[in-house]
C-alpha cells in the first residue's frame, strides 16, 4: 500500500498553505461512517476537511498533541471536551471556570437519549501552547459514541481504534463504574502493542490512556479525583492467580502497552444537566463536578503534563499526522476489524510516509527559496549543483528519520523520494528556464536579433559595394517574413509544425552558441593559464642563470 505518488509532490507542496480555509473555530467531520454497495459500512476519511486543520501555518510543522474522547454515547463526552475549549480559550488561567453565567459552546452537544456526535470531529482551531521551550499544537477530536444503536459492534471498534491509533491522550469516558468488558474493549491495541513493542522495544506505542469514571456512585470506596481512580485502577489491572491466562495477558499488555495510565473518578454533574433547557452554564453544574474538573483538566493538558503524539520514538507534526490518519483509515475499510500484524504494518508504512513528507518539505522548501518563483534566473549548472546538494541533505533527513519496518521498507520507500525529488527538480528546472531572458521572448526575440544583423550586414555589404549585400538582404527578408509566420502562427494556434520546427532550430543554434562561447572562455583560460606558468618558469631559470656565474667566479 503505497500512497503519494510523485506525480504529486510538488502539488502536495504547493498546496501545504490553506490558514484561510476555515472561517471562525468550530466543529469539523473528517472521519465518516458511510454505507457501502454491499450493505456494510466502512470509514470514510475527508482528506480536505483534515488538511484545512493540519496543514495550517502554524501547525503542520509544529508538534502534535491529540486529545481524543471515546466511550458509550450518551455519556457526556462532547459536554465535557467543550470544557477543554473553554480552557484553552482563556490559555489556562486559574479563573477559566469563573463565569457562572456563560453557556457552553463548542462540539455540539444536548441532553437527551439519542446520539448526537457521529464519526469523528475534530475543533478546527489548534491551540498553541508552550511545552519545554518550544510550541506545540494541540488538536482536539470526538467520536461517536458506541453502541449507539444504529452501528454495528465493528463500526464502534473501529472508530475507538482509529481514535486510539492517532491520539496521544485517549480519554475512555466510561459510566458508573471500570468493569471488565471496559478493559476487553483494549485487546486489539494491546496485541497490536505487543507486536510494536517487540519491533521497538524501547517506545511504548501509545502515550497515555486515561479512564475517565462518571457519576462514580461508590465514593465511600474509592475517592473522586486520581488518587480514587489510581486505587481502582490497581484494583482492576491486578493480577491473581485464579484469572485465566487470558485475561492475566490483557492486563500485562495494557500496561506495557501505554507509557501513562490513569484512573479519574467524577461525582455527579446534578440533575439540572440533564434537564432540556440546559445550556452549559456553570451555575447550573454541581459545584463538586466542577471542583474536580478544575483538577482533571490541566492534569491532562497543562504545558506541564500534556503527551505530544510519538509514534516509533518520532515526535509526530500536523503535516505528518495527516499521512497517519490516510493510512489508517485505508486499513479499517475491510469488512473485517484489521490484525494487529496489519495495524503494525500500516503503522510502518505511515511512519515511512512521515519520513518522505518532512524529507520533500527540507528539499522544496530549499529549492524554493533559491530558485522559486519570485526570484531570478539561476545559472542552469548551479541549480544542478544545488539540486544535489539539497537532494542528498533530503536524503540525509530521511534515513536519519527513526522508522519502522525494516531495511527493505525503508528502501523502497527512499527509492519513492529519489523519483518525487528528481520530479519536483525538472518542474524547477522548466520553471528557471522560463525566466531566461532569451527564453522569456523565446524564438520570436532571437529570429528578430537574426534579421536586424543579417539587413546591418547587407547595408555594410552595400556602402562599400559589394554583391554579397543582395544575398544577406535577402536573408533577412526571408527571416523577417519567417518571424512573422512564427509569431501569428504561434498565437493564432494555426501551422503548429513550422512552430515546433523553428523552436527546434533555434534551439540547436542556441545551444551551440552557448557551446561556443564556453569553448572560447575555457581556451582562453587555459592559454591565460600556460601564460602565466611558463613567466614564472622563465623567471626561475634567469634567476638559476644569474647564479651560477657568482658559482664560477668564486671558483
Amino acid at each position: 500500500m503505497v500512497s503519494n505518488s510523485k506525480g504529486d509532490f510538488y502539488d502536495d507542496y504547493q498546496s501545504d498553505d490553506v490558514s484561510s480555509t476555515i472561517p471562525e473555530p468550530g466543529p469539523v467531520q473528517i472521519v465518516q461512517i458511510v454505507k457501502t454497495e454491499s450493505g456494510g459500512h466502512q470509514l470514510k476519511l475527508d482528506t480536505e476537511a483534515l488538511s484545512s486543520i493540519l496543514l495550517q501555518d502554524k501547525v503542520k510543522d509544529k508538534p502534535v498533541a491529540v486529545v481524543s474522547i471515546a466511550g458509550t454515547f450518551r455519556t457526556g463526552k462532547s459536554f465535557l471536551l467543550n470544557f477543554f475549549i473553554r480552557y484553552f480559550s482563556r490559555q489556562g488561567e486559574s479563573d477559566w471556570l469563573d463565569d457562572e453565567d456563560v453557556p457552553l459552546k463548542g462540539f455540539s452537544w444536548r441532553s437527551g437519549p439519542d446520539r448526537e456526535t457521529t464519526g469523528i470531529l475534530m475543533w478546527s482551531e489548534p491551540f498553541i501552547i508552550e511545552k519545554d521551550g518550544k510550541e506545540i499544537a494541540v488538536l482536539l477530536m470526538d467520536t461517536q459514541g458506541t453502541f449507539d444503536g444504529r452501528h454495528t459492534t465493528r463500526d464502534s471498534a473501529t472508530v475507538f481504534a482509529l481514535s486510539t491509533m492517532t491520539s496521544s491522550i485517549q480519554i475512555f469516558n466510561i459510566m458508573l463504574n471500570l468493569q471488565e468488558d471496559n478493559l476487553q474493549f483494549l485487546e486489539l491495541f494491546t496485541e497490536y502493542g505487543k507486536l510494536a513493542l517487540e519491533a521497538s522495544p524501547d517506545v511504548k506505542p501509545f502515550q497515555k490512556l486515561m479512564f475517565l469514571v462518571r457519576d462514580w456512585p461508590y465514593a465511600d470506596a474509592h475517592e473522586y479525583g486520581l488518587k480514587g481512580g489510581q486505587s481502582l485502577l490497581d484494583k482492576r489491572l491486578e493480577i491473581m492467580e485464579d484469572m485465566p491466562e487470558e485475561l492475566q495477558r490483557l492486563r500485562r499488555n495494557i500496561r506495557s502497552c501505554f507509557a501513562d495510565i490513569e484512573c479519574f473518578l467524577m461525582p455527579h454533574p446534578g440533575f439540572e444537566v440533564s434537564t432540556k433547557k440546559f445550556d452549559g452554564r456553570t451555575k447550573d453544574v454541581s459545584p463538586k463536578f466542577i471542583d474536580f474538573l478544575k483538577t482533571l483538566i490541566p492534569l491532562l493538558v497543562s504545558p506541564y503534563t500534556i503527551r505530544l503524539k510519538n509514534i516509533g520514538g518520532e515526535e509526530v507534526s500536523g503535516r505528518q499526522l495527516l499521512e497517519y490518519f490516510k493510512v489508517y483509515t485505508s486499513i479499517f475499510k475491510g469488512d473485517t476489524i484489521p490484525g494487529p500484524k496489519s495495524m503494525l504494518e500500516a503503522t510502518a508504512e505511515a511512519n515511512n510516509l512521515a519520513a518522505i513528507a518532512s524529507a520533500r518539505d527540507l528539499y522544496m522548501s530549499s529549492m524554493e527559496e533559491m530558485c522559486g518563483g519570485n526570484k531570478p534566473y539561476l545559472n542552469e549548472s548551479l541549480l544542478q549543483r544545488k539540486h544535489e546538494q539539497y537532494r542528498s541533505e533530503a536524503l540525509d533527513c530521511f534515513l536519519k528519520f527513526r522508522k519502522m519496518g525494516g531495511k527493505e521498507i525503508e528502501e523502497m520507500y527512499m527509492k519513492q523520494l529519489e523519483e518525487s525529488i528528481s520530479t519536483a527538480f525538472t518542474h524547477f528546472c522548466a520553471q528557471n528556464k522560463s525566466k531566461n531572458m532569451l527564453n522569456l521572448f523565446g524564438s520570436s526575440f532571437i529570429l528578430l536579433v537574426w534579421s536586424f544583423i543579417l539587413y546591418f550586414c547587407s547595408k555594410i555589404f552595400e556602402s562599400i559595394a559589394l554583391p554579397l549585400s543582395n544575398l544577406f538582404f535577402l536573408c533577412a527578408t526571408c527571416s523577417f517574413a519567417l518571424l512573422l509566420t512564427y509569431t501569428s502562427s504561434k498565437f493564432l494556434g494555426t501551422l503548429p509544425e513550422i512552430v515546433m520546427a523553428v523552436d527546434a532550430i533555434v534551439s540547436q543554434v542556441h545551444s551551440w552558441i552557448q557551446d561556443s562561447m564556453l569553448l572560447m572562455v575555457q581556451r582562453y583560460l587555459e592559454n591565460r593559464m600556460l601564460s602565466v606558468s611558463q613567466g614564472a618558469s622563465g623567471g626561475e631559470a634567469g634567476a638559476r642563470g644569474d647564479r651560477r656565474p657568482l658559482v664560477q667566479n668564486t671558483r
